[in-house]
């Protein structure tokens, strides 16, 4: 695996703890497949939370 963005590492484990309320540790002990799972699946929750406020 080549080299992961320090940035986007970050912006991924603050997005995850900030909506899962994870530890920081537990974040970063997932394999990088399963953290882009996650974001892909909370993001997926988010959305369907927003058009529910939007009424669609």
């Amino acid at each position: 695996m080549g080299h992961y963005a320090h940035d986007e590492l970050w912006q991924e484990i603050a997005y995850l703890a900030y909506h899962l309320h994870w530890t920081f540790d537990s974040l970063l002990d997932l394999e990088h497949g399963d953290r882009i799972r996650l974001l892909q699946e909370v993001g997926g929750l988010n959305e369907r939370a927003w058009q529910g406020v939007q009424g669609g």
